[in-house]
């Protein structure tokens, strides 16, 4: 298997390459340019002991000849004179030529060092991110580029990448938190259920009554364990992406989630306008039927609640208020987190998920939420769809 060559090399050969072939190009640019020179043969008149002598002696010798003897004579002296401009300036090309051929040579060497240092300097952040990938772990997000200088493509780059690794320490910060609070969860009911069995069969004769208060405390929590299962696994199914895509009107899905909707004790103002998206109707009335329990459960004695659906120009909505506990500004975003609750809603028999799966089946059928405490006490909860 033949070695690869590496960025940098490649990089470097490219700079080099580039640089010989412009090189090239100049010296047969220069070399064309300068023999394409007119040139005329050099005029020794005058100069002693030169041509113009050479002339004499031979217009001598000849003198009593005839004329075509000495016109033999000095055609022959121009083609001689002729032939040796000739020489000199090929002398001179060829000189011309070696000389840029040695200097081309070793200037691109020069640029063949030049370029891998250069290409050094400018991956440099490449090995800077590939430090801080190999650096990074599933118990190890605390790696960052950090990259400083001019914000050219590998500072985005870089940037996008410490982006991604917040991103991903944030996410399992929160799968960590989620599995924990889970389990948390689920060993509640089952530490109800052991606790139940042992007190009773610790007596050495339990009646029929300590038996069947055993009973139902053990079907209370299978049923609290039921519900926190099938909460999880509608999580876990949000996880997977929308699959079905069918037009829905949210006017008709509130109307069906307050039939199925437990809001005993409550009474309900509606204004069900038509609101027409494009989603899941299973898991849009899922999520209604959350928004409509969790404002029931979290509300006064003989409490009111209210559920608005509508359109605007680019959304469909559905919106449920409710009179409860006042709710402060700075806590309202941890309740859409998994299991956080107020204080005071740890005994109303909420799992603490209600608001988190409205807001996981919301983000698969690309919509919002939005919360607000109310001012004299309660919670108003907005969720926003695209238009159908």
């Amino acid at each position: 298997m033949r070695p690869r060559l590496t960025v940098r090399a490649r990089l470097t050969l490219l700079y080099t390459g580039l640089f010989l072939a412009c090189g090239v190009a100049l010296v047969a640019i220069t070399y064309g340019v300068v023999a394409g020179l007119p040139y005329n043969a050099p005029d020794d008149t005058g100069k002693p002991g030169g041509t113009q002598e050479l002339l004499t002696m031979c217009r001598d010798y000849q003198a009593s000849s005839d004329q075509r003897l000495r016109f033999k004579c000095e055609s022959a002296y121009q083609e001689g004179k002729l032939a040796g401009a000739k020489d000199q300036r090929q002398a001179t090309l060829d000189n011309l030529l070696r000389g840029s051929l040695l200097a081309l040579g070793g200037v691109t060497l020069f640029a063949a060092a030049a370029g891998w240092f250069v290409a050094g300097r400018v991956l440099r952040p490449v090995q800077q991110i590939t430090a801080a990938a190999r650096a990074a772990s599933e118990h190890n997000l605390d790696a960052r580029v950090a990259l400083t200088g001019p914000r050219d493509e590998l500072r985005e780059l870089a940037d996008t990448f410490d982006a991604m690794l917040a991103r991903l320490q944030a996410a399992f910060a929160s799968q960590g938190r989620f599995i924990a609070d889970a389990g948390h969860e689920l060993r509640t009911p089952l530490t109800v259920m052991r606790t139940a069995v042992d007190v009773v069969l610790a007596k050495p004769d339990p009646t029929r009554e300590e038996l069947r208060d055993m009973g139902r405390d053990v079907q209370a929590a299978v049923a609290q364990t039921e519900r926190l299962i099938a909460a999880l696994l509608t999580l876990a199914r949000n996880q997977g992406g929308l699959t079905v895509r069918e037009p829905v009107d949210l006017a008709t899905v509130a109307e069906d989630a307050l039939d199925s909707a437990a809001t005993d004790g409550v009474r309900r103002h509606t204004l069900l306008d038509p609101a027409g998206t494009v989603g899941d109707p299973v898991l849009l009335e899922r999520l209604v039927v959350n928004l409509l329990e969790n404002a029931a459960r979290y509300n006064v004695p003989d409490g009111e609640l209210w559920v608005v659906t509508g359109t605007d120009d680019r959304t469909a909505s559905v919106t449920v208020a409710n009179r409860g506990p006042v709710v402060p500004a700075d806590q309202v975003a941890t309740l859409f987190e998994p299991f956080r609750r107020l204080n005071g809603r740890t005994a109303d028999g909420g799992l603490g998920l209600g608001l988190t799966i409205v807001a996981s089946i919301a983000e698969m059928h690309a919509g919002s939420v939005t919360a607000h405490p109310r001012p004299d006490g309660g919670l108003t909860v907005r969720v926003t769809l695209p238009l159908g």
